[in-house]
């Protein structure tokens, strides 16, 4: 379940809350008790980049690369800087 930011308008007062991606967005705030709560935009806590985890972690021997870059696709220019 992700995990939403909120902060009332009213006093300030800013939170966390987990919740289903369905569920309705909460107006309430738990502080004030004023219908004043708006939904904060933030950024995820983790970002999935680069080869990642499911083409590098999983593979072995030649296959480690599966994009492949230009000079780690030939085996013999990876075995000869060794």
């Amino acid at each position: 379940m992700p995990i939403y930011e909120y902060q009332c308008q009213s006093c300030g007062h800013a939170y966390e809350a987990l919740q289903k991606i369905n569920d309705a967005p909460l107006t309430e705030c738990p502080v004030c008790n004023k219908p004043d709560l708006a939904k904060k935009i933030s950024a995820a806590g983790f970002r999935l980049k680069g080869g990642g985890w499911y083409e590098t972690d999983f593979k072995s021997g030649s296959k480690k690369n599966v994009a492949g870059d230009s000079a780690s696709s030939t085996p013999s220019a990876s075995s000869s800087s060794d």
